[in-house]
């Protein structure tokens, strides 16, 4: 029954999918990923200037769910999301989809790809729906250290041990993959 049903979502997919529209769909993917991208690091670069590191781990805590619900908002259809190999917050632990997705990302980037391109997208069936799925890598990049790098002034530490009992989103070196943005969108869904 499984196979009749994975043909099926094949011939569906195919049939209503083309070329034209999976590049339309990682486009507008792209543009989300960029929009998201500048909407945390816009409240990140305002937290860090008003009191550093220390200061700015409870302004992420509290303004990324908002920036989440801005997004979801605007894409109501879609799952918007980060997640991780190492989490910060295990509501964000990556469904087996997404882990596989990073461990290729993790293995494209010890085969000498730049992190900075890699993303990844495939059309699939999740609960019988036929869904588009994305997902861009998050490099880290010098500012992430201060929260995710292997050492962390001991107010960092302690504010993160506070927010996040079970944080493991730390050790990171610059360039490593910190994680991704995973996006998933019905096949159905225009916007």
């Amino acid at each position: 029954m499984k196979k009749i049903s994975l043909l099926l979502l094949l011939f569906v997919i195919g049939c209503t999918t083309t070329p034209v529209d999976t590049e339309e769909r990682i486009s507008a993917n792209r543009q989300v990923v960029k929009d998201l991208f500048a909407a945390l690091k816009g409240e990140l670069e305002k937290a860090l200037a008003a009191g550093g590191p220390a200061a700015a781990i409870p302004v992420c805590n509290a303004k990324v769910p908002e920036i989440g619900k801005t997004f979801k908002a605007k894409y109501p259809d879609w799952t918007i999301g980060r997640t991780s190999l190492k989490t910060r917050n295990p509501k964000n632990a990556p469904d087996e989809w997404e882990k596989d997705v990073l461990q290729r990302f993790e293995a494209r980037k010890a085969a000498g790809e730049d992190p900075k391109t890699m993303e990844y997208s495939a059309f699939v069936e999740k609960d019988g729906v036929p869904m588009f799925r994305y997902m861009k890598a998050i490099p880290t990049a010098d500012a992430c250290l201060l929260c995710h790098g292997k050492v962390l002034l001991p107010e960092v530490a302690a504010k993160l041990d506070e927010l996040y009992p079970e944080d493991k989103a730390r050790g990171f070196d610059l360039g490593d993959i910190r994680g991704a943005f995973s996006f998933m969108q019905p096949v159905s869904s225009r916007n």
